[in-house]
């Protein structure tokens, strides 16, 4: 993932609303929501949710398919995966988030953990 991107993805997620749809959209799977549903689980406006689904799909962290007269939106995985990999690529000294290396690695003697 470029950094513009990370950028990107990180700015639409830093806003409550966005995060709580994105959020939404991660547990609902692959079966995805549609915003009527999204709006009613998070009681939101059906016109605010509109704004910030445009916004989450620009960042390219959520898609939208139409089944017969419904969108559904969905959280894109692939997405979520990249940048969580681009925001830890250099965690531990590059040793894995939770490899052996990475728990004894004397998280409490640095100032934000390894």
């Amino acid at each position: 993932m470029k950094e513009d991107e990370v950028v990107r993805a990180l700015a639409a997620l830093a806003q409550e609303v966005r995060l709580r749809v994105f959020r939404a959209l991660v547990v609902a799977g692959n079966e995805g929501l549609t915003p009527g549903a999204l709006a009613e689980q998070l009681a939101v406006a059906s016109n605010t949710l509109s704004f910030h689904l445009k916004e989450l799909a620009r960042a390219n962290l959520i898609s939208q398919e139409r089944q017969g007269r419904n969108l559904i939106y969905r959280a894109s995985f692939t997405a979520m995966n990249e940048l969580l990999r681009y925001l830890t690529e250099n965690c531990c000294q590059g040793a894995e988030c939770l490899s052996p290396e990475a728990i004894s690695c004397h998280c409490e003697t640095k100032p934000f953990g390894c």
